[in-house]
């Protein structure tokens, strides 16, 4: 990017802004009040306490600042881990080289595997689509298992037979 020199020293040399000295000032204050808190407070309550603690702050001004100080709330939702490597299993070879393209209709194929948390369990719809623009067409389907393990019904011998 070309800048003028001038331009360069001028930026480095200029006091802070008003918002940097403001945030400068606010952020110790909601570490504090999120400490208070037990450290579990998110966006939505940590701004309602610093309004009570007589901070004119907005919501997300305090989003903002809560990234900046790398604050988080607490998550009641369970996160749900859809992979787990193990480092002794080998990976599977990259035979397109990362170049995602196909001079032609059926020369490479490519499939996406996505998780949807339902209130069931956890839906694998995977899906096998032709790279020229074909519509993704779904393969199969799958079910979770157990926590540990997940299997997909139909997906391999389905993907083959498709042309």
């Amino acid at each position: 990017m070309q800048v003028a020199a001038s331009t360069y020293y001028a930026a480095k040399n200029r006091a802070p802004s008003a918002r940097t000295l403001r945030d400068r000032h606010l952020v110790p204050q909601l570490v504090a009040i999120h400490a208070e808190n037990y450290g579990v407070y998110g966006v939505r309550k940590l701004w309602k306490a610093a309004q009570r603690a007589g901070l004119d702050i907005g919501r997300d001004q305090t989003a903002r600042l809560m990234k900046i100080a790398g604050l988080e709330g607490v998550q009641r939702r369970k996160k749900v881990r859809t992979t787990k490597p193990e480092a002794s299993t080998p990976r599977y070879p990259d035979v397109v080289k990362r170049r995602f393209s196909a001079g032609a209709p059926n020369r490479l194929w490519v499939t996406d595997l996505t998780f949807v948390p339902t209130w069931a369990g956890i839906a694998s719809p995977p899906a096998k689509a032709d790279e020229m623009g074909a519509s993704p067409t779904r393969t199969g389907y799958g079910r979770r298992l157990s926590s540990q393990r997940r299997i997909l019904f139909d997906s391999p011998s389905t993907a083959r037979s498709l042309p």
